[in-house]
């Protein structure tokens, strides 16, 4: 579990440092003169043509993939292991129904975090 844990980090890591490094490519050029923003705009084409890395859309596309797809496995996750507990307490206690429906629905409550955080993302776009 702890692997899975880090890897997930390390996949959020990388996309925070691919979206700073695009920024600090941005502030760069505001300083440079007119000819040698005429260069660069000049192998900018020539790299476009030949292109095929991610744009910034595409990364952010990519970011709010993995923000939902990431909090749905959790949320799916945590749902498990609350329903099946929740169905052990029922039959041993009716009247723990409403309580476990709420742990439920806040195990739930992850998949909808990651949803609100993937349109942020997409907003920004």
């Amino acid at each position: 579990m702890r692997k899975k844990f880090f890897s997930v980090l390390n996949i959020i890591f990388i996309i925070i440092i691919l979206g700073l490094t695009t920024n600090v490519y941005a502030t760069e050029a505001n300083n440079l003169s007119s000819t040698d923003v005429q260069q660069i705009q000049n192998q900018e084409e020539i790299q476009e043509s030949n292109n095929q890395g991610l744009s910034n859309h595409d990364i952010g596309l990519l970011a709010a993939a993995l923000a939902t797809g990431l909090a749905c496995i959790g949320a799916g996750i945590a749902v498990a292991m609350v329903a099946s507990s929740a169905i052990g307490a029922i039959s041993e206690n009716p009247s723990l129904l409403g309580k476990t429906i709420i742990f439920a629905g806040l195990a739930e409550g992850i998949a909808i975090y990651g949803l609100i955080i993937s349109i942020m993302i997409l907003n920004k776009i």
